[in-house]
């Protein structure tokens, strides 16, 4: 029984999964995808980021003097989360406020999966890459422990290298996760200031059309 067991595990440990260099180019891999998405999402959100105040104040100008033309063409020259919904509203003023409201909210939905766009993988990195790590560890200790077992006499040198080489990965995996969280964060938040800007823009189209009486509105 003791020789089947000791030939199932020489089998498992000579299988590649239990090598565990492979989970540290996983976790450089992830590293690599990590930080390409956080560049490109910086990128993103710099240039479709809009001075929200001036266009509020141009927008309520047009939109009081009854220049919804005006105003659209004004949206228009912007692609932003806010300017993009707003203008989808401005579009269709003719069906009345609370028929923009409801059009506002769908076209609220699609734009902002525009801004949240990848950032479910920087969440998965973050929250599984320490569990990488850790199971890269594990693995390296198991190879650290075998090779113990194989050869007593060089037992401390042996078990200690393995299981500071198997730690690395603890710490590689960490190393890729922090920066992921924290982007994340950042890009959460930038993303909810979005939606804050849209709802102040929205509010001025709205509040707009329900002060202008339907029919005048419809002869815009």
């Amino acid at each position: 029984m003791n020789e089947q067991s000791t030939g199932i595990i020489g089998t498992l440990m000579g299988l590649p999964v239990f090598q565990a260099e492979w989970v540290l180019w996983l976790l450089l891999g992830l590293s690599v995808v990590s930080v390409a998405i956080m560049i490109e999402r910086a990128v993103f959100y710099r240039r479709h980021t809009v001075n929200i105040d001036k266009i509020r104040n141009e927008l309520s100008r047009l939109l009081n003097s009854g220049d919804f033309d005006g105003a659209a063409r004004l949206l228009a020259e912007h692609d932003s989360l806010e300017t993009n919904v707003v203008l989808f509203g401005l579009k269709n003023h003719r069906l009345g406020p609370e028929a923009v409201e409801d059009l506002l909210a769908g076209a609220t939905g699609k734009e902002q999966s525009r801004y949240d766009k990848r950032l479910n993988v920087l969440a998965t990195v973050a929250s599984n890459a320490p569990f990488i790590g850790l199971f890269g560890t594990v693995l390296g200790i198991i190879r650290a422990f075998n090779d113990l077992a194989g050869n007593m006499s060089e037992a401390s040198s042996s078990v200690m290298a393995g299981i500071a080489e198997a730690l690395i990965a603890t710490a590689v995996g960490l190393l890729v996760a922090i920066p992921a969280v924290v982007a994340y964060n950042i890009f959460k938040s930038r993303v909810k200031k979005f939606s804050e800007n849209l709802g102040l823009l929205a509010s001025v189209l709205t509040a707009n059309l329900k002060a202008v009486p339907a029919d005048a509105s419809a002869k815009e």
